[in-house]
């Protein structure tokens, strides 16, 4: 529903991207605040060089390409006309690469102007909440720039970039569910509380059911597909432990200690926890290069036996759009909207993600002399949230987004293709690990320190 509500007003400011003015001045924009206005436009422009590397990476693309006369290096000609283009960079992972790149650069480039901005009255912040169509064309600039990047070692070193900016975004990827499920079962509670309806209790037990029941079925199915008997033993080590590490977390967050201190922690948000991390686990296990223990999605379904995928003569295909990556992508977009829509009233995460409680949300409008209503400045006394921060969070989500989409495979600057690795694998094990360690101190911070305000 949020996501739903988010999508709509970003279509309804979309004409303010051509304005050189603060959003807060444009007449098209909707009632609301101009930091929901701000991050959603930013969050649109990332979700906007998602969507053209999907497009860049998608299977086939080359060969189209190369049927277009007089365009791709190789391809098809044109009698006197001659091609140009180099679509082994502007398809494939190369693109992606690239776009990523550019994208990475665009946001660290703003959050490095936007450090210490503390409300709308300094100059930079109207370059933060305006001038849109001049920023798109930054975007744009630094985009053609990057296809112009030697190959070289680019996409090795870049690789290592992404593996570091995808271990923080995914811890902070977390802390934004963690942060989803207090309020969802927050709202909830306080709903059944003042209306008297248990429908609302009913509907907590529900999903906390079904999310637990995933989380189960979800390690059953990784002993059965992703072990052997005599093999595989770092994924046995990773289901167990993530599992005990889930059990955990479960029992603290039902303790009367830890309920008393936190009334509305409960088992809701440790099983959504728990279920994200099955999913970074099964992630992590689609990375190991050792295809007995990792067989592809289509093997599964067209039940090809682990022997026959695990010769070492030669290197398994890439599989580009396998069901995690999937998954992956629609986890981002759904924290990435999250967190540009989120007023969140929970100290802990508010402190983690530099934003102000219950700040972000609620403008009236503003009806100016032409009598149109005018996004609200909400930020004149302070901002609500970082945008040094912001900006760095979307730089680290461009990362991710890189990684996710080549299935984080490793670029071979020898072979030029793309291999699994282990490296991925332990990134993504010990961020689930870090990640379910930040939860299990939000519940029991409280209890070390009862002197300090964790509510």
């Amino acid at each position: 529903m949020g996501a739903c509500l988010a999508l709509c007003s970003l279509a309804s400011c979309a004409s303010c991207l051509c304005g050189s003015a603060p959003c807060l001045l444009c007449g098209c924009c909707p009632s609301s605040n101009n930091s929901t206005i701000t991050r959603l436009v930013f969050s649109f422009f990332l979700l906007l060089g998602t969507f053209v590397s999907v497009i860049m990476i998608l299977p086939g693309m080359e060969t189209e390409l190369r049927k277009i006369p007089g365009f791709c290096q190789g391809g098809t000609s044109i009698p006197g006309i001659e091609n140009h283009v180099n679509c082994d960079v502007i398809v494939g992972y190369k693109s992606v690469y690239r776009m990523c790149f550019a994208m990475t650069c665009f946001f660290f480039l703003f959050f490095a102007i936007m450090i210490g901005v503390r409300s709308s009255k300094d100059p930079r912040a109207s370059f933060q909440n305006g001038f849109w169509f001049f920023k798109f064309l930054i975007l744009i600039g630094i985009t053609v720039g990057a296809f112009f990047i030697p190959d070289g070692t680019f996409h090795t070193v870049w690789f290592y970039f992404g593996l570091v900016g995808s271990f923080i975004f995914i811890l902070i990827q977390l802390i934004l569910l963690i942060d989803f499920a207090h309020s969802w079962n927050k709202i909830w509670v306080e709903n059944a509380e003042n209306s008297d309806n248990k429908c609302w209790f009913a509907g907590l037990l529900s999903f906390t059911i079904l999310l637990y029941s995933l989380a189960i079925t979800a390690v059953v199915l990784f002993y059965v597909y992703y072990t052997q008997p005599n093999d595989c033993a770092e994924h046995k080590f990773f289901i167990s432990i993530n599992l005990i590490f889930c059990i955990i977390i479960s029992v603290v967050s039902i303790l009367p200690k830890v309920q008393e201190a936190q009334p509305h922690s409960g088992l809701l948000q440790a099983s959504l926890i728990s279920l994200y991390t099955m999913y970074v686990t099964w992630s992590a296990m689609t990375n190991n290069p050792n295809r007995t223990c990792n067989p592809s999605l289509l093997s599964l379904v067209s039940n090809i036996s682990a022997s026959e995928i695990s010769g070492e003569s030669s290197p398994a295909p890439v599989q580009w759009w396998d069901a995690q990556g999937i998954v992956g992508l629609i986890i981002f977009v759904f924290c990435t909207l999250y967190a540009s829509i989120r007023s969140s009233s929970n100290t802990q995460v508010n402190k983690l993600m530099q934003t102000e409680e219950g700040r972000g949300s609620g403008g009236e409008g503003v009806v100016g002399e032409d009598g149109i209503l005018r996004a609200v400045d909400n930020e004149e006394d302070g901002v609500t949230y970082s945008y040094s921060f912001f900006h760095f969070h979307l730089c680290l989500a461009s990362l991710y987004i890189m990684m996710t989409l080549t299935n984080w495979y490793q670029p071979d600057t020898t072979t030029q293709a793309m291999q699994s690795s282990m490296p991925a694998v332990w990134v993504k094990m010990c961020s689930s690990w870090l990640g379910l360690g930040l939860y299990l101190w939000t519940l029991v911070a409280p209890l070390i320190f009862p002197d300090r305000d964790f509510s």
